[in-house]
């Protein structure tokens, strides 16, 4: 087996930003010729071109394309045809949903759209993938979140979202077993980006590092258990949500403030009286 993406094509949509641009340039130090997909005028194309220079790959394909719009994904994909005969690699990172703060916030319109740009641009891509090349891309990746397992402020329609895609994400596997593609979904644990304080706000990275600093995984951590299990090295792992999380979940949990309590300065009750 090789990790030789030399001459290999691979889609990354959300590509140009946090996570998504970290799989681009994990790809893009293998050789591959990597499209990155982007909503208008939320890249800086200049510097992440730079970027892949840096790390000495080709130079990206960058598109503005809505997720949510099937013309758009017509059209980016006839596009990918038209530079290159298969896609080995579809990374699917875009995701879209409604802050949601209170009960206020539930409305069955935020919940249908949060699943429009969440959970069903995956399969509108996969369609027009095997329409205009005649194959499935033998990895598929979805990338989601803890949020379907435990409780992330604000998070309620993005949760219910990542929930959906990773359930159909195993049945798509299941579905496709016989043409040789491999699909599994990569779960983040916190990682700082802008979509993480837009959704928690400013304050929320700084008050999670005063308790546990590891909480946070990098989008490089992220991008390499993307690359690893597209590598032709793990094909034997099919149809798994696997989590990036830096062993936290095992710990977060009040027994560990407990046994920390003298370093995080929590002090006893009766000192709170």
């Amino acid at each position: 087996m090789s990790t030789d993406y030399r001459g290999k094509a691979v889609l990354v949509t959300g590509g140009t930003k946090g996570i998504g641009l970290a799989c681009g340039l994990a790809y893009a130090r293998q050789g591959a010729a990597c499209t990155l997909t982007n909503r208008w005028g939320s890249a800086d194309e200049d510097a992440i071109r730079e970027q892949f220079r840096d790390v000495g790959g080709p130079e990206p394909h960058i598109v503005e394309a809505d997720a949510g719009s099937p013309e758009d994904t017509v059209d980016l994909v006839h596009g990918l045809r038209e530079r290159h005969d298969t896609l080995d690699v579809f990374v699917s990172n875009v995701s879209f949903a409604q802050i949601v703060k209170g009960m206020q916030d539930y409305s069955k319109r935020a919940l249908v759209r949060s699943i429009e740009y969440t959970v069903w641009p995956t399969f509108e891509y996969l369609d027009r993938i095997r329409e205009a090349f005649g194959r499935y891309p033998r990895y598929v990746i979805g990338l989601s979140s803890i949020g379907p397992d435990a409780f992330v402020a604000n998070y309620d329609f993005v949760a219910g979202s990542k929930a959906l895609l990773e359930t159909l994400m195993r049945y798509l596997n299941y579905r496709l077993r016989g043409e040789g593609v491999r699909v599994n979904v990569v779960r983040a644990a916190l990682v700082r980006t802008d979509s993480l304080r837009a959704t928690m706000g400013e304050d929320c990275v700084p008050f999670i590092e005063r308790f546990d600093p590891r909480m946070f995984v990098t989008p490089e951590a992220v991008a390499d258990t993307v690359f690893a299990l597209t590598s032709g090295l793990m094909d034997g792992i099919s149809g798994q949500v696997l989590t990036v999380d830096n062993g936290v979940a095992f710990y977060d949990n009040v027994m560990r403030l407990f046994g920390e309590r003298d370093r995080l300065e929590i002090p006893p009750k009766e000192k709170q009286q």
